[in-house]
This record gives C-alpha cells, sequence and structure tokens, in this order.
C-alpha cells in the first residue's frame, strides 16, 4: 500500500523487493530461517579492499535502494543545499589549530578555504613562518574517498610516519617523509590500524596489522628503508577477542602494547634501551580487570578498576617493578566519581572525571599531594583534556563549550592556576548564545532511575508541545554523549526544533553503574531509558509524539531498530545510521571483524543459550513484526567494518515485506565510504544535511 495523499511520501515508485533465499541455522535447539542471508557477500573481506568485486546482484538491489531513496527526498533537494549552505556558512573554512610545542617547534593543522582535508604544520617554537609537512587535499586529489590518520614525528623532528585510508574499509597505509624535503621515503606498509610509534633514535617504528578479519592482531617493528616483508614481529594476539593497539610515552622510554576488550585489558612493555627484547608483561588479564598506565619518571600510574573500584582508581608502581603486587594506591575509589583518563607530568598528575554526570579536570601536585579542580559554571558542559607534548612542563590544554557556548581552548598552568584563552571557535555567519537556551532536564525511567536529558532550543521556541524534537541516542560501550556546541544543531533549533540528547544506560554518564546496567543481559534498560525519555518530553510539553524523530548511530542504531519495534507510536520518524541491527546473526559469526572483542559487550550465543535468548528478545532485525512503524531512514557504507552494509540491507528489506503498510522504509548505501561516512569536512557536511532535511520532512516543517 502506498502512504497517505497527506503523507510527507505521498506518490512513490513501487520500493525495491529483494529476493527472499531462505537460509536456515540451528542453534541450541533454536531453528531461524533468514530470508535475505544472501545480501552478505561471501567474499567481504577482499570486498572491501577492492569494492569493485562485489556481486552483482547485491550491487543492483543497493543501487535500486539508492534511486528509491532518492525519488523519496527529491522534494528535500532545496531544503539539502540550504542546510548545506547554513552548515558550511558556520565554519571558519581557513582555519587554523593552535600548534602545541614539542621541542624546537609546535606542530599544528590547518584548513584552507574550500579544502576537505587537513594540512599539518609546524612553526618555530616561539612562532615564526609555518612549514606545511603534510597537505591533505593533495594526497585525496583524484580519490572518491580519503582519511588522514595524521602524522607523527620523530625525536629528532626529521621524519614523520602518515597514514591514509582511501577505501573507507580502515585498512590504512603507512608512509615515512623526510620533513626537510616533504618528500616520502621507499616505505609503504599496507593493512595497518593507522599509526605508529617512532623508537627513539628514528631509524624505526612500530605498528599493528590488521588480519583478514579486520582485527589487529600483530605488532610490528619495521626498520626505515627496508621492505614491509622484512619487518619484525614484536608481539601476536592469539586470542581474536582483544583488540590491540601501540603507543609510546611522553619519555620515549617505553613501547605500550595495550591489548583489550572491553572491560579486561593488559599491557606489554618494551624498553627504548632494548628494542630488540621481548615485551614485559605488567599484569596478566583478568577477566572484568581494567588498567591502564602512564609513565612519571620513576613511576608508573595506574589507573584501574582492581580491588572492586567499580568508578576506578589511581595506583602507582616503580618503573622497574610495575607487576601487580607493586601497586600501592594513591587516589583512592570515590563511588559516583569516574576516573576516566589520566597524565602524568614532571610535577602533576592529572586527571579526567566525571561527577553528578558532569566532567571535571582535577590536577595533583606530585610533591605535596595537594588537589584541585578547574572550575566552570554551566548547567551542562563539554570538556576535552589535550595535555601537553612535553613531559617537563607546568601548561596543559584543554578545550571547552556547551550546547550555547562555542568550543574554547585553553592553556592552563597547573603551578599558577592562570588559564590563558587561547582561541574561540568562530562562527562567520554569527552566532548569539543569548537566543538560545541549554538545560539539563531528568527523565524518570520504568525502575525509577532518572535519565540525563540535555536540550537546547531558541529562547523563542514555544513549548507547548507542538515543537519537533530531534531525540538522539547512543548507549552503548560505555561512551558518554558530551554536552558540546554544535553548529550543525542550530539548524534545527532555528526551525523552532527541540535539539535533544539522552544520556540512557550503556554509557557512563552517571558512573560506572551506569554502564553495567544498560549491557549483557540488562540491555534493554537502554531501549526503555530512550523511550522514557520521550515519554518525559512530551509530558513536559517539549514536544509531542507525532513531532519526536528519533536518531541514533551505529550502536545507536540498534537502539533505533529495538525503540522502532517497541513503540513505534511514539516517533513521528527514525534516523538510523550505520545501525548494528542484526545482532543475533553477528554475534553468531565469529568471523566478522568485531565478533569475538563485541562478546563481553553483548553476549557470546555460540556458547551460551541464555545470550542467545538476551540477544534474540531485542535484536531489532529478528523482532520486526506487523507494526505502525513510522518512516525510517537507515544509512550504511559497502566498505564497512564496523557495521557491515548489509545488516542496515537485509533489516530494509524485512520491514517493507512484514509491515508494507507502514513506513516508508529507505536505504541510503554509501557506495565509496566505510563506517564513519564520507570523509571531506563538506562532504561531511552534506550528509547532515541530507539526515536533517529528513527530520524537517517528517516534522513537516519544510
Amino acid at each position: 500500500m502506498a502512504p497517505s495523499p497527506t503523507s510527507p511520501f505521498a506518490n512513490l515508485p513501487t520500493p525495491p523487493k529483494a529476493a527472499k533465499k531462505p537460509v536456515s541455522d540451528t542453534r541450541h535447539g533454536v531453528t531461524r530461517t533468514d530470508d535475505y542471508a544472501w545480501l552478505r557477500a561471501d567474499n567481504w573481506q577482499a570486498m572491501f579492499k577492492d569494492p569493485s568485486i562485489l556481486d552483482p546482484d547485491i550491487r543492483r538491489h543497493l543501487e535500486a535502494e539508492n534511486a528509491y531513496m532518492e525519488a523519496a527526498m527529491g522534494d528535500t533537494a532545496e531544503l539539502q543545499k540550504a542546510l548545506f549552505a547554513e552548515m558550511r556558512g558556520r565554519i571558519k573554512e581557513d582555519d587554523s589549530s593552535v600548534p602545541m610545542k614539542d621541542g624546537p617547534f609546535a606542530y599544528g593543522s590547518l584548513f584552507v578555504t574550500g579544502g576537505e582535508q587537513p594540512h599539518y604544520f609546524r612553526t618555530p617554537r616561539d612562532g615564526g613562518d609555518r612549514q606545511l609537512l603534510l597537505d591533505g587535499d593533495r594526497e585525496a586529489s583524484g580519490k572518491d574517498y580519503f582519511r588522514l590518520a595524521g602524522i607523527d614525528h620523530t625525536t629528532d623532528h626529521a621524519k614523520g610516519i602518515w597514514g591514509y585510508d582511501d577505501k573507507g574499509s580502515e585498512y590504512f597505509t603507512l608512509r615515512v617523509r623526510d620533513l626537510s624535503t616533504g618528500e616520502d621515503l621507499s616505505d609503504v606498509i599496507e593493512n595497518t590500524s593507522g599509526g605508529g610509534v617512532w623508537a627513539p633514535d628514528g631509524k624505526s617504528f612500530f605498528y599493528t596489522l590488521q588480519d583478514e578479519n579486520h582485527r589487529p592482531s600483530k605488532v610490528f617493528h619495521h626498520i626505515v628503508g627496508q621492505p614491509q616483508s622484512a619487518d619484525r614481529l614484536v608481539y601476536e594476539e592469539e586470542d581474536p577477542g582483544f583488540f590491540m593497539g601501540v603507543g609510546g610515552s611522553l619519555l620515549d622510554d617505553f613501547i605500550y602494547i595495550d591489548i583489550h576488550d572491553h572491560e579486561t585489558s593488559e599491557y606489554r612493555l618494551l624498553s627504548t634501551t632494548d628494542l630488540m627484547a621481548e615485551p614485559r608483561l605488567v599484569a596478566i588479564r583478568e577477566e572484568g580487570i581494567e588498567y591502564s598506565l602512564t609513565e612519571g619518571g620513576d613511576v608508573f600510574y595506574i589507573l584501574t578498576n582492581e580491588g572492586g573500584a567499580k568508578d576506578f582508581k589511581i595506583c602507582q608502581a616503580p618503573v622497574a617493578s610495575p607487576d601487580k603486587e607493586n601497586w600501592t594506591e594513591l587516589v583512592a575509589h570515590e563511588p559516583g566519581r569516574l576516573i576516566i583518563s589520566h597524565m602524568a607530568f614532571a610535577r602533576h598528575l592529572v586527571w579526567l572525571q566525571r561527577k553528578d554526570g558532569l566532567p571535571q579536570i582535577i590536577v595533583r601536585d606530585r610533591v605535596s599531594g595537594e588537589e584541585h579542580a578547574i572550575a566552570f559554571d554551566e548547567e551542562a558542559y563539554s570538556l576535552g583534556l589535550q595535555g601537553a607534548a612535553e613531559y617537563d612542563t607546568d601548561v596543559i590544554r584543554f578545550s571547552y563549550s556547551s550546547m550555547t557556548t562555542p568550543s574554547q581552548l585553553f592553556d592552563y598552568n597547573m603551578a599558577t592556576r592562570e588559564r590563558v584563552l587561547l582561541k574561540t571557535q568562530e562562527v562567520p555567519s554569527g552566532h548569539d548564545p543569548e537566543h538560545y537556551v541549554t538545560r539539563r532536564v531528568m527523565a524518570p525511567a520504568h525502575d525509577g532511575e532518572l535519565v540525563p536529558v540535555t536540550l537546547l532550543y531558541r529562547k523563542d521556541t514555544v513549548l507547548d508541545g507542538s515543537a519537533p524534537c530531534l531525540l538522539y541516542g547512543y548507549g552503548a560501550y560505555g561512551i558518554t554523549i558530551p554536552a558540546s556546541f554544535s553548529t550543525n544543531a542550530l539548524s534545527l533549533a532555528d526551525r523552532g526544533f527541540v535539539y535533544a540528547i539522552a544520556h540512557i544506560r550503556g554509557g557512563k554518564d552517571k558512573g560506572f553503574a551506569w554502564y553495567e546496567d544498560g549491557k549483557m543481559q540488562a540491555k534493554e534498560n537502554t531501549f526503555k531509558d530512550f523511550i522514557a525519555t520521550a515519554d518525559h518530553l512530551v509530558k513536559e510539553g517539549f514536544t509531542s509524539y507525532e513531532n519526536i524523530i528519533a536518531e541514533g548511530g551505529s550502536a545507536g542504531g540498534m537502539l533505533m531498530g529495538a525503540v522502532a519495534n517497541m513503540a513505534p507510536e511514539k516517533f513521528a520518524g527514525i534516523i538510523a545510521a550505520v545501525p548494528f541491527v542484526d545482532v543475533l546473526n553477528t554475534m553468531l559469526d565469529d568471523t566478522l571483524p568485531l565478533t569475538p572483542p563485541e562478546w563481553p559487550e553483548w553476549g557470546n550465543p555460540i556458547e551460551s543459550l541464555d545470550e542467545y535468548q538476551w540477544i534474540a528478545a531485542y535484536s531489532p532485525y529478528d523482532n520486526v513484526g506487523a507494526k505502525p512503524y513510522p518512516p525510517i531512514l537507515a544509512i550504511s557504507g559497502l566498505t564497512d567494518p564496523r557495521v557491515t552494509y548489509w545488516e542496515p540491507t537485509k533489516w530494509v528489506a524485512k520491514l517493507r515485506e512484514t509491515a508494507p503498510d507502514a513506513g516508508p522504509y529507505l536505504l541510503k548505501t554509501n557506495m565509496a565510504a566505510g563506517h564513519g561516512g564520507k570523509s571531506g569536512r563538506f562532504q561531511r557536511l552534506e550528509e547532515i544535511a541530507f539526515e536533517y532535511a529528513f527530520a524537517i520532512k517528517m516534522a513537516g516543517k519544510m
């Protein structure tokens, strides 16, 4: 049945119909049949590196979906142009970062007018002419997709490693550049995670290699000038359930090998005085125990939840013997105060914490033990702690913003407590914070918990239930969605929208327990919190059910699929970007890039019947029914290794088959992009303008 003549989607063509090719699978005595399993390319590993080899039948279906989506959204073309122009007008096109001092130089990045990609530069330490190190626009020329991984310089500032992904598959190629000439050397390191760590002598570096299943399973040591085939394997992680990364310390004393999943971690250290040695284990992995290290001269500072410190504590141990039995508590665990990250400098220890739902930066004098917080006044705000590139310093850098206050960058002297404003984000088209309101309200959940909600709207918005609302949510992996300034959200606020962020369980907005209460068997709390947020906003007159457009991406896209199944009548439209909606099938496929590392987050349905049943109860694809779904826009990337393109493709096909009288269901597949969408800064604005045009269309505000 076509939408009614009064629908925003009247007179649509016939939607694509995916062929049904049933495939059955039996686990734990339960048989499920998947009619659309054929949409998963058998050669997906190779296709991520070469999208041209995608099965023609799958390509034809994706292209037909894109054509249908374009027909459905055709009347928003001018609106999209207007939104794009507004968003671009709020960006300072020739913007430059404030360079950070490191030795004889200060390093920074900039964009040029009309440019899509960053340019990296350096100046003399105390100012002077810029030296261009890497021109991202030049490197991206002629490529449909291009993403830089930055550039990391040697201790002597002579060379740099830079990386790029030109397919969206997150397989990065590394190159070595002579920083004096700007020329790349012969080194080409392929299939990496995107960065490397130099040895102090600048003659070699360490990197992680992605295997054929897109997992960073090996750390290699590369000597400049040698072929990749000659690189030495330093460490191999044989458990596919663990991620791995490699990093370095400010003092250049150690190479860190960080091995972790979502609840367990392990570090191995390689002294830079003996690069050929075997990496030294700090503390063997124990399920549920996390720790991370930062070096402070003769001690390591260890951030950990060991010993029941659910919201984390900081310990210290001698550099010479950092084994767990030598850890001594320095900053005690305080329930409800979540310590997020820490940094050490010659005279100070610094950490970022979250308390009462708001971030704080704490500075501790390493000699006296005196602590102080860097204070802020607004009701809801966001902080970013950049620290410093040098160890022997009293000055660190942080950023501050709120939903109404553009980002501000500060240098902060930890000894004198002097705060110096370096830069305020410019909005070339103009922005008056006095025209907007940012608020933090609390929505009662089904079990009595209170869900924080951050709101942005214009002061002249009438709050009688008539305002449209974009309600955003994520709720997974302990990720906290910051209440930060967004120039893009102003385009909705200026059209009378209430822009809302639901800080639901699954994130760490209210401490580690908030995360635990939104994962594994408690996952449905995440979905119920989001629905409770919608209910509260309606009850308080901020909006009405027929005016709420829900949005979420990746794991937040799973949230969108789940709430669409649970309460379709409470949303006027749903935007699901790269949505993780085929949860059960993905968690049953241990060849996929993220499946084994994700089991501690969602459960392992291969090994456990209970965990199979938890996931089966909410997996959006498995719970599609004949329900009054609102219009749904799903967005995916063909080479996305995190949420594979076939998940939203199958979901839309099943929605269309099972509830044909509802919807409509639109699928937009970026045929030359991955998980993050298009890579250029203005290309990304085009995608946001498209999503916002859908929301405005659903709200009847075109």
